[in-house]
């Protein structure tokens, strides 16, 4: 593994046109990687843990945002409106 960051720093001192390209591919890399734990582990749309808490969506309080951008939407002023299970 670290000869092949040994090849990349190389490849980068002998053409340093590839310095952008480099930074934007592992920027994209490392934001799909967060976006994808973010969506895993705040979503209630998946559930871990299937024993102790088998429908997740249902542990929703009516104000809790759980979406990673809310436009025009103010979570804190909604009521609740669906029956308790």
């Amino acid at each position: 593994m670290s000869s092949f960051f040994w090849v990349v720093a190389k490849q980068v001192k002998s053409h340093p046109a590839l310095i952008p390209l480099f930074i934007f591919i592992s920027g994209g890399a490392t934001m799909s990687v967060l976006a994808l734990t973010r969506a895993a582990l705040k979503n209630p749309d998946v559930s871990w843990d299937h024993k102790n808490n088998p429908e997740p969506w249902n542990q929703m309080q009516p104000n809790q945002q759980y979406k990673l951008l809310a436009v025009n939407m103010d979570y804190s002023k909604l009521k609740k409106d669906r029956p308790d299970f």
